[in-house]
């Protein structure tokens, strides 16, 4: 059991719901991606996603893209990621989980990346242009090394897919709440709830909801209905206002505790 699941059992027992929060590493420097991750911790984020920046991320939005070409051009890579992940482990207890796209990883070798980042201390991977009806040699070398794969459902998904995706996750589902891009939205899809619904009645594995959450009002509902929320666009918006500034580390942490309080409410 990794640290994924003792947290979701742990989070079950307490009946409360995950507070899961994407970054961008090594935005706006890896330095300040270390220190993100502590006072995300202390802010009361139960589990870090941390984004590996690629040239050409289809899934994210426009915030998140320009987060990661800040990123590139500063050096950002899989090796100099891994160490901060080494480097932050040793203060942190937290789950940490890398989101990338599988040409990153491929590149690298999956093994290889696997192996390297289960040793540095990071407990699973996303990859949004990876399905699992393709992942065969990931899941393989993940499962060697009980390095959790999560897998996406979306809002199109049958549910013989979500059958699949529920067999072939582990840690977590990643229901990506609207078709499209990653980023901040107004308003919440409308299919949200049937379809959360649905899924959660085809697995028994955590169900946890992310793509548009933008404050605590919506962290709030999707928390009645899922296992865990998931905020990314808007913790870097948050960011990039701030980028400069003495107080930017606590204008995120306090508008992550907002969204923790929201969210941990039972």
């Amino acid at each position: 059991m990794n640290r994924i699941d003792k947290l979701f059992k742990k989070l079950k027992k307490e009946r409360k719901k995950a507070f899961i929060v994407y970054i961008t590493a090594g935005y706006p420097t890896l330095r300040a991606t270390e220190r993100l991750i502590s006072e995300l911790e202390k802010s009361g984020v139960d589990l870090i996603e941390l984004g590996i920046p690629f040239s050409d991320p289809l899934a994210d939005g426009p915030t998140i893209q320009k987060a990661s070409e800040a990123a590139i051009s500063k050096g950002a890579d899989i090796k100099s990621i891994l160490r901060i992940v080494r480097s932050a482990r040793k203060h942190v207890k937290l789950p940490l989980v890398f989101m990338t796209y599988y040409n990153l990883v491929s590149h690298y070798g999956l093994e290889k990346f696997v192996r390297e980042s289960k040793a540095a201390g990071a407990d699973g991977i996303i990859i949004p242009d990876l399905p699992p009806e393709e992942a065969k040699k990931l899941i393989d070398a993940s499962r060697k090394s009980a390095f959790a794969t999560i897998f996406l459902a979306a809002p199109t998904s049958t549910n013989a897919r979500l059958k699949n995706i529920s067999v072939k996750s582990r840690g977590f589902i990643y229901y990506v709440s609207l078709t499209g891009v990653t980023g901040a939205r107004d308003r919440l899809a409308q299919d949200i709830v049937g379809n959360v619904r649905r899924l959660k009645k085809i697995t028994k594995k955590p169900v946890c909801v992310g793509f548009g959450v933008s404050g605590p009002e919506q962290a709030r509902r999707i928390a009645h209905l899922a296992d865990g929320v998931i905020v990314g666009s808007a913790v870097i918006k948050t960011i990039e206002k701030n980028i400069g500034k003495k107080d930017l580390y606590k204008k995120v942490a306090n508008f992550v505790s907002s969204l923790a309080k929201a969210i941990h409410v039972n």
